[in-house]
């Protein structure tokens, strides 16, 4: 058996952390779940030509799955933080760097890092 490359670990990665925030805020869908297999595959790619950027391959699939949403489902994560006005969506920062967490601009602050979105939705922690 072959030893497991940094690359796909990466990938594995990213992979759990956002099934676990997609699941934590109920939209795990059939078709949600392979545009997180759609933007792996594409990442795959990417972190091949540039491996240096294994560290940001989990905010940049979280960011692939957020856009995908957006067009096909509307926006998704909404923050739980404002209660008040217009709902909208969490960001992911860094938008191209290591430990990417999801944050509201608006109210100025880190809901939680990508994959840790259940407690902050008021659920519990993904085992």
């Amino acid at each position: 058996m072959d030893p497991v490359t940094p690359i796909e670990q990466a990938l594995h990665t990213a992979r759990a952390l956002v099934l676990a925030d997609l699941t934590a805020d109920e939209v795990a869908e059939a078709d949600v779940v392979s545009l997180v297999e759609q933007s792996v595959v594409e990442r795959r790619w990417w972190v091949e030509q540039w491996p240096d950027g294994v560290a940001y391959v989990p905010g940049l699939v979280a960011q692939d799955v957020q856009d995908a949403l957006l067009d096909r489902h509307g926006r998704w994560p909404l923050c739980p933080v404002c209660s008040a006005g217009e709902p909208h969506a969490l960001d992911v920062e860094p938008e191209l760097g290591p430990d990417p967490h999801w944050v509201c601009h608006k109210a100025g602050v880190k809901v939680a890092p990508v994959g840790l979105l259940g407690p902050a939705l008021g659920g519990k922690p993904s085992a």
